[in-house]
């Protein structure tokens, strides 16, 4: 039984395909139409489906969409559809913005077109794929699957517990909004999802990082990430103030009350404009109230379920820095937070969910140990691309030992390998990756990458060499906590401390990507050093490269050394030399000349 998930009602469209359980495949659609979390959260868009993303996951499972039985898309808009439109086939929609009262129960007056879109899904679905991807929808008929609306809240759920490694788990969703709540409370049992409780709209601890987000010059729905770095440079100068804006009401409720952020801390910063303390303090005031309140709700929560395991998803499930005040400071003995924490992430846990109960599966059938869904190419399709582009390169015999000698000499590498992750992290398919022992290496990815200067870089080490970098390191395959760098260590590796100590681990093991785990041993031998800086392949405003052409363009249009991608190294020194119109495009000198010529790169 074939189940398609798809998520594209807010942003970071996505869709997976599940066959009996098994994940198949899982996707972005900003990886193929390079417009970064694949549209803007606005009523206009929500007819968008991630008609890319679900191209790649039919093509995958090497099915048509005919053959899907289920599709679960994640968000149920009967929820929310006002009683007086249940029995009507129409639906007002004005035509200028300004005329708010024709339906006063609505909360902005593009909402049915909005609900309208969503409804509709299954149409648009059948006949407004692009052109060039008719192969998998050509003929498509909606009599040969089901439909199935799942609740937002319900799909982050299912996200986080039934990939989870526990069979028992109390399960926290955080994030901006889904139908009418932000937050909900559920327990989990081996395939049942039970929901406790609830936080309705409008009160939202996503909305608010949001708004601050969007008052201190970022993009919200976007870079809330920001945020939360920025924190770490500031005070807890106005606690006061965000603990009247967020009220705590005890049993997991709370509100957002009085939020006048331009009243209180004066005009909005712009995009360019410098930062200074001021902003520095008002991130971190909201951080701290957040990670307080969370903590509260965490408590509740573990005195309602009396389980010792919590899931969490949700957008504000990627805060790496709530996830370890959880960690540290909460009853729970054991968590595990969705790698796609986000809106992408609720297409699996609506496909998984929705399998789960067609089936009647009675047990767990899926672990995600790892990211690696998406796309991946062949050695064969990456030198015919670099053959067709004309593209000179040197085919390496060890991969990782020769690319750990080039991160040996400081050089920055683009590091393309292997199936895709799935989420918002780069976790050593699609990296930018760095040696860790120069402290200016930080400040250099971030001029490679156009990003702003207080930006941190996260690392990535041997699981079994974790504990002895990083103060009580566990298992964190998925980047999603911080640890403290042990201060005897901190100076081998400064690139990737953070101002208050921190680093937001990623630990590798052979049996999650083989090839990674090489290259960071091969490193070790050679430096003593088992850590790499690990940033995401992409540069600012762009989603992380997918495909070969993504990789060589991002490459050849930033200042780092070199691209390793497959089996071939691709060098900015080595493409300049002359090839003498060579069209088959073989090197043009022998391979020991390679790291000389690569450490004569300037910036």
């Amino acid at each position: 039984m074939y189940t398609l998930g798809i998520n594209a009602v807010f942003h970071d469209s996505s869709a997976c395909i599940v066959k009996d359980g098994q994940l198949i495949a899982a996707v972005e659609d900003e990886r193929f139409t390079h417009f970064k979390h694949g549209k803007r959260p606005i009523p206009f868009s929500t007819y968008e489906l991630p008609f890319h993303a679900i191209d790649f996951c039919l093509k995958t499972a090497d099915i048509h969409l005919n053959e899907v039985d289920h599709i679960a898309y994640s968000f149920d808009p009967y929820q929310i559809l006002p009683q007086e439109l249940r029995a009507s086939a129409f639906c007002p929609v004005p035509l200028f913005s300004d005329q708010q009262n024709f339906n006063a129960e609505l909360e902005n007056p593009w909402n049915n077109l909005f609900l309208s879109s969503i409804i509709n899904a299954e149409n648009h679905l059948v006949d407004g794929y692009p052109h060039h991807l008719q192969k998998r929808f050509y003929k498509a008929n909606k009599s040969n699957w089901k439909w199935h609306f799942v609740n937002h809240h319900l799909a982050h759920a299912a996200s986080a517990f039934l990939p989870s490694p526990f069979t028992r788990a109390a399960i926290l969703t955080l994030d901006g909004r889904g139908e009418d709540c932000s937050t909900t409370y559920s327990i989990g049992q081996n395939n049942n999802i039970s929901k406790i409780d609830e936080v309705r709209l409008p009160h939202s601890l996503g909305l608010l990082y949001e708004n601050v987000t969007t008052h201190l010059g970022f993009l919200h729905s976007s870079d809330e990430y920001k945020v939360m770095a920025l924190a770490s440079y500031g005070k807890p100068e106005f606690v006061k103030y965000f603990r009247e804006i967020v009220r705590y009401l005890g049993n997991g409720q709370y509100q957002i009350v009085n939020e006048k952020l331009e009243e209180r801390f004066g005009p909005p910063r712009l995009k360019g404009e410098e930062f200074t303390a001021y902003h520095f303090d008002i991130a971190r005031s909201l951080q701290y109230v957040l990670e307080e309140t969370v903590l509260e709700l965490c408590s509740w929560l573990y005195d309602m379920s009396h389980e010792d395991s919590l899931c969490i998803a949700g957008g504000v499930g990627l805060n790496c820095v709530l996830n370890a005040r959880i960690r540290d400071k909460s009853a729970f003995k054991n968590i595990w937070v969705q790698p796609a924490a986000g809106d992408s992430g609720t297409a699996l846990g609506a496909a998984l969910w929705t399998d789960a109960q067609i089936r009647e599966s009675k047990n767990k059938d899926f672990v995600m140990e790892h990211v690696y869904w998406g796309p991946e190419y062949s050695d064969e399709e990456i030198e015919a691309f670099l053959k067709k582009c004309k593209i000179p390169y040197h085919k390496m015999d060890d991969v990782a030992q020769e690319t750990a000698g080039l991160l040996a000499q400081n050089k920055i590498i683009g590091w393309f390998q292997g199936k895709m992750e799935y989420g918002p992290r780069s976790l050593g398919s699609r990296s930018i990756l760095a040696s860790p022992i120069d402290s200016k290496m930080q400040s250099l990815l971030n001029i490679v990458k156009d990003r702003e200067d207080f930006r941190p870089v996260a690392p990535v080490v041997l699981e079994e060499d974790a504990h002895h970098w990083f103060e009580q390191a566990q298992k964190s395959p998925f980047m999603l906590f911080v640890y403290n760098v042990i201060k005897e260590r901190a100076h081998l590796i400064p690139a990737v401390k953070h101002i208050d100590g921190t680093a937001r681990v990623q630990t590798i093991n052979k049996e999650q990507h083989p090839l990674y785990y090489k290259l960071i041993k091969a490193f070790k031998e050679i430096t003593d050093v088992p850590v790499l800086v690990n940033t995401s392949f992409n540069t600012l405003g762009k989603p992380i490269v997918c495909s070969p052409r993504d990789a060589i363009e991002c490459f050849w249009t930033s200042p780092f050394d070199a691209l390793i991608m497959g089996s071939f190294l691709i060098s900015k020194d080595y493409g300049n030399k002359n090839i003498g119109g060579n069209t088959h495009l073989q090197e043009t000198e022998p391979v020991e000349a390679l790291p000389h010529a690569l450490s004569q790169a300037k910036y």
